[in-house]
Parts: structure tokens; sequence; C-alpha cells
């Protein structure tokens, strides 16, 4: 399929998809004339992608683990063996962020409550 259905088919834009390519996420194979020709596996990789960014993952971790999953009807199932650790210490990462995230909407609740009330009718 060229990009016009690609873009259809994943919802996602163009430039994205070039950026895939660019960053290894994404091999389409190339017609004589230069253009994309993507495969079926192109847009399940494409969902695995969606679905990685949204966890919380950047695309070059992305690109180390896409080899080592596959798609078991709802989830992505490891199937190296050095993908669970680098899976945990992906969500140990984020657990971190969260909690300074925590700490610091905490901060921002604090400085809130000491708002004169003169202050806070005018917001």
């Amino acid at each position: 399929m060229r990009m016009k259905e690609m873009v259809r088919r994943t919802g996602v834009h163009e430039r994205m998809l070039r950026y895939y390519e660019k960053q290894g996420l994404l091999s389409p194979q190339r017609l004589p004339s230069g253009y994309r020709e993507y495969s079926e596996s192109d847009v399940e990789t494409v969902r695995r992608v969606r679905c990685l960014l949204t966890a919380g993952l950047s695309t070059t971790v992305i690109a180390q683990l896409l080899p080592c999953l596959r798609d078991d009807g709802n989830r992505l199932v490891p199937t190296c063996p050095d993908l669970v650790a680098q899976l945990l210490a992906q969500r140990d990462r984020m657990t971190s962020e969260i909690e300074a995230l925590h700490t610091s909407r905490g901060l921002l609740d604090d400085v809130l409550a000491a708002t004169p009330d003169h202050l806070k009718q005018a917001a």
C-alpha cells in the first residue's frame, strides 16, 4: 500500500511515518519510482510503536524492543530473555518520573493554598 493508504489505515501522519523510518522502526519497500510500499506487517508495526510511545517509551528504546515483541491478540508478549529486564528498567524510570510529578504538584498545591482571598477572586 502507498503512503496515503498507510496514513488512512494507521491514523499516523506522513511525517511521523517518515520519522519512524528514519529511526529504524519501519522499513517499507521502495518501488523503482522511489515511492514507499507498505505491507500489512508495517501497519502492525506502527500500531505497536504507537502503543509503546503511549506507554512512555522513546523511539530509541522502541527500536531496541520491537524485534523482541510479538502481538498475541490484545497484548504484546516479550520473546527475548533480556527484554524483561529492559522493560522493568523503563517501568522504574517511569515510576520515578510519576513520583517527581506528584511532588511537584504537591508543592504547587501548597502555593495555591497560600493564595490570599482577594487574589483567588481574580482568577
